[in-house]
């Protein structure tokens, strides 16, 4: 029988992990018109008459993962990567759901840009596609956009990009407005004016390596002034990147006050830290600046106990141009969409994480967050899902990932657990 859109596809003989349950649940789900129909332990063997069937052969799936801070070079910048090429990677890496970031050129920061976005957002082989806006015309921290607007437009949140609004009168007047639309402010938390002329962490490590350091406590200063405006204006807001674990002790502290608050954390900062630049190498050039072991042990606790709400890939595609540098003239950034689940899985096999506190701050929390249909294993939900083998080694070869720059702080690195299929939509994309 020959397959149509209207064909229903039966995943069977899987192990369904639940994000909202802690443990994995043999069986299998229907999909039909791109929802989740029916989940059910019968579909362990058998399914429905009429149905495309898809054998899972005992492998696990899961809610696909939803990334909310990805850097893209459209419009402007497609040499870095498209919004094809980072659907790509995406799917290689079970993502079915990006959130574009507006560092572009021109920055995205008005309704034609966003409805730019949108409108080549919607290529059939693509993930789904959320563009960001900008809070502050041409990021440049001094006059605010029309939130308003951008939000009717299709704006799923609001942020000043990779550098933080210094003027705390300018913050206080941006998250009044986001207030009055509930809208999301995504704030990258650094003081630059502290953290300047800093390329790595400052302590031990840059001493030795005659680099000059950013201290964490430039991220921790300015963190502290933006809980102190939310807690005046009462916006929602989200600490884009923490990297260090003074700031894990403000949020922590602020979410006991009931402040609508959350923050997130890169995958980088949970499983590599300030030695891992080694010999100068720029791929480990990051911002915020790879912390100390302390910080990532300390991060990992953040996010089993709950304080941190959220891992992104924070992909941000470079090319050699700007990456072949002496590491303090070299760009910051490095790729992530592919490599995300399968570095998390690294915190699963040590024991660190289990598979639904992964997939909760990945999926669930996102979508949440974001006030997507996504991020959970839930009848008449979109059948946005990711089939993986938690157990399958691999490396990690850069000429082999998807995405259009190959600055991946993981080249060469043993991994294990790769995704299998990936479906958006009910449409299998990647396999």
């Amino acid at each position: 029988m020959a397959q149509t859109e209207q064909q229903p596809i039966a995943l069977i003989n899987a192990q369904l992990l639940d994000p909202a349950k802690d443990n994995l649940e043999h069986g299998g789900l229907l999909i039909r018109d791109d929802l989740i129909e029916q989940i059910s332990p019968e579909l362990r063997r058998n399914a429905p008459k009429g149905s495309k069937v898809i054998d899972c052969g005992g492998k696990i799936l899961a809610p696909g993962l939803v990334d909310m801070l990805v850097y893209t070079g459209v419009p402007g910048q497609e040499h870095r990567e498209t919004l094809a090429t980072a659907s790509q990677a995406a799917l290689a890496g079970g993502v079915t759901s990006m959130v574009c970031m507006p560092n572009t050129k021109p920055v995205i920061d008005d309704v034609a840009l966003v409805d730019y976005i949108k409108r080549h957002a919607t290529d059939p082989g693509n993930v789904h596609i959320y563009p960001m806006a900008a809070m502050t015309k041409g990021l440049a921290g001094v006059e605010m956009t029309e939130i308003g607007l951008l939000k009717k437009a299709g704006a799923i949140a609001f942020t000043n990009g990779k550098d933080s609004i210094p003027n705390a009168k300018t913050m206080r007047l941006v998250l009044s407005y986001a207030k009055d639309y509930d809208a999301l402010i995504v704030h990258f938390t650094e003081d630059n004016e502290l953290g300047d002329p800093g390329v790595m962490n400052e302590g031990l490590v840059s001493s030795r390596l005659g680099l000059p350091g950013r201290p964490f406590e430039a991220e921790v200063i300015m963190l502290e002034r933006d809980i102190r405006l939310v807690e005046l204006t009462g916006a929602r807001y989200h600490a884009a990147q923490i990297s260090c674990a003074a700031s894990l002790d403000v949020i922590r502290k602020a979410k006991t006050r009931g402040l609508p608050i959350s923050c997130g954390v890169s995958i980088n900062h949970l499983t590599l830290n300030e030695n891992d630049i080694g010999s100068y190498r720029t791929f480990f050039k990051m911002r915020p600046p790879l912390r100390t072991e302390d910080d990532r042990i300390a991060l990992i606790g953040g996010v089993k106990d709950g304080t941190i709400d959220i891992v992104v890939s924070a992909h941000d595609p470079q090319d050699a141009d700007v990456k072949r540098h002496p590491f303090e003239q070299a760009s910051d950034g490095a790729i992530g969409l592919e490599t995300l689940l399968p570095a998390l899985l690294r915190l699963y096999h040590n024991g660190s994480l289990s598979l639904p506190e992964i997939f909760r701050v990945t999926s669930t929390n996102p979508a949440s967050l974001l006030g997507l249909d996504a991020g959970q294993l839930k009848i008449g939900t979109p059948a946005d899902l990711v089939l993986f083998d938690p157990m399958i080694p691999w490396l990690v070869d850069s000429l082999l990932l998807k995405s259009k720059s190959k600055n991946t702080p993981f080249e060469n690195e043993r991994m294990q657990g790769r995704i299998l299929r990936t479906f958006v939509a009910g449409r299998e994309l990647y396999r």
